[in-house]
């Protein structure tokens, strides 16, 4: 288990903008401090801005060359995809420190990235899913596994829409 620590994504190649504004909804959601990506797909697509909660004001989102050129001294690099001899996430200890870089939607993180990877992570699911959704699950993973305590009641009234005011009732008040 870790404390909260510090998680970055990074995104090989993405085309889809809906997927980035949702793999950028999810970092905003479980605090990861950084979305890279690289590539030229995803730039002829933002024009379909997908930012629905607008998480690129408050996290740093940047296009990169190489995601070995934002990979910090103290971090460890961890590629999430299907590759054979990977760990599967239930049994994964997360670092407090990561860049996790997750593969492009229609293909796979390059070879050299993998071997220079400390760690290689999979989703035990039957097929694949989507670069969205895989990156809510690692991130719910991470926070799931974390020591670090979460006033829930608050956590729920600051998170919730500003419409919702649901609360449970006993049920002998029914």
């Amino acid at each position: 288990m870790i404390d909260s620590g510090n998680a970055e994504i990074a995104l090989c190649n993405p085309k889809s903008p809906s997927n980035v504004g949702a793999v950028l909804r999810a970092a905003g959601c479980y605090g990861a401090t950084a979305v890279y990506y690289n590539g030229k797909r995803f730039e002829n697509a933002e024009k379909y801005h997908q930012d629905t909660n607008r998480v690129k004001k408050e996290i740093q989102f940047q296009a990169v060359e190489s995601f070995m050129e934002v990979l910090k001294e103290n971090q460890t690099l961890v590629c999430v995809e299907l590759v054979e001899g990977a760990t599967s996430l239930p049994e994964f200890i997360h670092p407090e420190n990561a860049l996790y870089i997750f593969g492009p939607e229609d293909g796979s993180i390059q070879q050299s990235l993998v071997s220079a990877a400390d760690s290689v992570v999979y989703i035990p699911t039957i097929g694949c899913m989507n670069l969205a959704a895989t990156v809510n699950v690692l991130l719910y993973d991470r926070m799931a596994k974390q020591r670090n305590t979460i006033n829930h009641n608050e956590r729920i009234k600051k998170s919730r829409d500003s419409n919702n005011h649901l609360k449970i009732k006993p049920k002998n008040s029914r």
